[in-house]
């Protein structure tokens, strides 16, 4: 180091050639800069989030507006994140056609049995028939066999959520005669109990939802879901998300 210069270039050292020595300094340093931001963004990638499917079938879009008010609650906790899925429709066209049911919502994709691995936590969503599920998700979950037969699907968390017409149609035992299809798959049940609070018990207006899961009264087909029962829903979703992640954490 020379009295008030630089660093005097060391002999070992190749000369610096003239392009190099007119080479600006500022665009040296911002390459460099660059390259280290790059390097850092690479490093300190977002962690993946967690995965909760909403797997449902819908008839005449009841149960879907459940869903997607459960998936704005899953989507609400940080760290997780809500996917909606249908389940195969096993009716006709012809037949739907007769039963003046509407066109499926086709930006929400058709699940396989085989995706449900992919998931951090299940959330199922039907419609009653007779006190159990509707036909169609009973064929999906009778596609699950070989998962069934692997337990490839043992200790994932599970919930429900249901529609039906009448206030003694079934919104309970839809439910709790679900339950079984867990018990078989080792899945850990998880209901939504009265974690609500004070509202799930007040009697001043018709309402679905039960201990058991989210539910909506559909009535002759044009009654649509109140402010209560969507308030439910989106609180089984963030309920869902917030015990997915604690499970997470201790596993």
């Amino acid at each position: 180091m020379g009295k008030g210069g630089g660093c005097i270039p060391s002999k070992k050292k190749a000369p610096i050639s003239d392009s190099k020595k007119n080479e600006p300094v500022s665009e040296s340093i911002e390459t460099q800069s660059l390259v280290t931001e790059t390097t850092t963004i690479a490093v300190q990638e977002a962690p993946k989030k967690l995965r909760i499917f909403i797997v449902y079938y819908s008839m005449y879009g009841h149960v879907e507006s459940l869903a997607r008010e459960i998936k704005k609650g899953v989507d609400s906790i940080e760290g997780v994140e809500g996917v909606l899925y249908r389940v195969a429709e096993t009716l006709p066209k012809e037949v739907l056609e007769m039963m003046k049911v509407p066109p499926k919502d086709d930006s929400v994709p058709v699940t396989t049995a085989e995706k449900l691995v992919e998931a951090d936590g299940v959330i199922f969503g039907f419609p009653t028939r007779f006190g159990s599920m509707a036909a169609q998700m009973k064929a999906f979950f009778d596609s699950t066999g070989q998962l069934w037969r692997e337990q490839k699907l043992a200790g994932k968390p599970a919930g429900f959520f249901v529609s039906t017409g009448t206030q003694g149609g079934g919104q309970e035992t839809t439910a709790w005669t679900a339950i079984t299809q867990l018990v078989h798959h080792g899945m850990i049940y998880v209901p939504v109990g009265y974690t609500l609070g004070a509202g799930m018990f007040e009697m001043d207006s018709v309402k679905g939802g039960s201990p058991y899961g989210a539910g909506v009264y559909a009535g002759e087909g044009t009654r649509q879901a109140t402010d209560k029962e969507l308030a439910l829903a989106d609180h089984q979703g963030k309920y869902m998300a917030t015990t997915v992640k604690k499970l997470c954490l201790t596993s």
